[in-house]
């Protein structure tokens, strides 16, 4: 692994054993930091959503709800920002920001345990403001990279397992241990701090990006304002049917992660908390498994369009198991589980793969934050609106029977906008490579 001649001209000790050691190694290590750190993000945004705050309502909403609410809206919010600061990060900047981002975080757990209810609920919109730029400046080590697939996957699965172990820590602080449901959140980031450090000094060590990396994915730069509309005119079309799709994936998720809880006691696992982490494991791997494969594709043509059809083909299955689970020919826990890998399987793809490739085989020099961070601003505003819509055009209907309809409209919207998202590309693809 050769490094680039005008990038880190005085590597440390880790940094020159990373640049010397085999590809396996490189990939486990890198793999290990993105996911340790983003895994750890989680113990400082979700564990909240494992208390149930009894009783409690702020007007005439409850509690609970406003509080994912608070935390969505500031997530959001972030998610607009990051697309001008995390497009625009250079890489001398990224560990400071890491810092500041988590430590501001932690801050307002604590200012959400001591502020009395129910003015304590501001504490989740700050929350969620400095998260929601996390994703975008960890994978901001692993892109542009021979080897980006495994690691996004590495990164990615802690989508699938982390929000479960860390509402599984949360709801075990608060069941066996009596902490309250407003400390908890705090006390369960400071379990994680230790995790947080060891991950954020591992993306330390990690060298940039090689000349041989460059040669085959473009190299990746920050993106001035007039950089990041000329990018928009160029691909505005699959931007937009691309952003559509990851409007519904969003949306999907976070109903089935925010209320997850509330979904498992309604199919019957009420008394089973683990259920929480055992039912992500194997969509996890399964995930890893397919989207890591995607290394081994080395023409960026044929991964890009290989990750379309994944994306279409996720669409396909949540519609067929809803089907089959209204039919009562799947057993509740499988038809949970496959929905998530059906979710999971295009959502990591486009965390991991659609926009690296996207780059790659348009030769684009650009980097992932811009397109990742329209995406996710849309996505999450989406997500809000639907919270906004159960609590207040949609209170009688369960969360099951609203989780059901989502699946639905989730994947109708990804075959309906996946199909012409692969023909445009198709012919996009075809006319900058023709002769004129």
């Amino acid at each position: 692994m050769s490094l680039h001649p005008t990038q880190l001209a005085s590597p440390n000790r880790v940094q020159q054993w990373l640049m010397r050691s085999n590809p396996v190694v490189f990939v486990l290590f890198c793999g290990a930091a993105a996911f340790i750190t983003y895994c750890s993000m989680y113990a400082f945004r979700k564990p909240f959503t494992a208390a149930t705050f009894d009783g409690l309502s702020l007007w005439g909403m409850d509690y609970k709800i406003m509080l994912i609410i608070a935390q969505v809206i500031g997530y959001t919010l972030s998610k607009f920002l990051g697309i001008k600061l995390v497009s625009e990060l250079s890489a001398s900047r990224r560990i400071k920001i890491l810092f500041l981002l988590m430590g501001f975080a932690w801050a307002t757990l604590f200012l959400f345990a001591i502020t009395p209810y129910p003015y304590n609920f501001v504490w989740m919109f700050f929350n969620g403001l400095p998260l929601g730029m996390i994703w975008g400046v960890v994978f901001s080590f692993l892109e542009g990279r021979r080897f980006t697939e495994l690691l996004g996957a590495a990164m990615a699965s802690s989508f699938i397992v982390s929000s479960g172990f860390v509402k599984a820590g949360g709801k075990t602080l608060i069941d066996n241990y009596g902490v309250g449901d407003f400390w908890m959140p705090f006390l369960t980031g400071l379990l994680f701090l230790p995790l947080l450090l060891l991950g954020i000094w591992m993306l330390h060590q990690i060298p940039p990006p090689s000349a041989e990396d460059e040669q085959q994915r473009t190299r990746r730069v920050p993106m001035t304002s007039a950089q990041r509309r000329a990018f928009f005119h160029t691909f505005a079309p699959g931007i937009i049917l691309s952003v559509l799709i990851y409007v519904g994936l969003t949306v999907f998720r976070d109903i089935r992660d925010n209320f997850a809880v509330e979904l498992w006691a309604a199919l019957g696992y009420a008394d089973a908390p683990e259920i929480l982490v055992l039912s992500e494991i194997p969509i996890a791997v399964a995930v890893l498994v397919i989207i890591g494969c995607m290394v081994f594709i080395q023409n960026n043509k044929v991964a890009f369009f290989a990750n379309q059809f994944l994306i279409l083909s996720g669409g396909v299955i949540v519609l067929l198991m809803t089907f089959l689970f209204a039919q009562k020919a799947i057993d509740p826990a499988l038809w949970m589980i496959v929905m998530g890998f059906g979710m999971y399987l295009p959502y990591i793809g486009f965390h991991t793969l659609l926009f690296e490739r996207w780059i790659a085989l348009f030769r684009y020099q650009s980097n992932i934050g811009y397109l990742m961070y329209i995406s996710d601003a849309f996505g999450y505003l989406g997500s809000m609106g639907i919270l906004f819509y159960k609590n207040f055009g949609a209170q009688q209907v369960s969360w099951l029977n609203f989780f059901i309809t989502t699946a639905i409209v989730m994947g109708v919207v990804t075959v309906v906008c996946g199909a012409p998202s692969i023909w445009y590309f198709w012919g996009k693809e075809r006319s900058v490579t023709s002769p004129a």
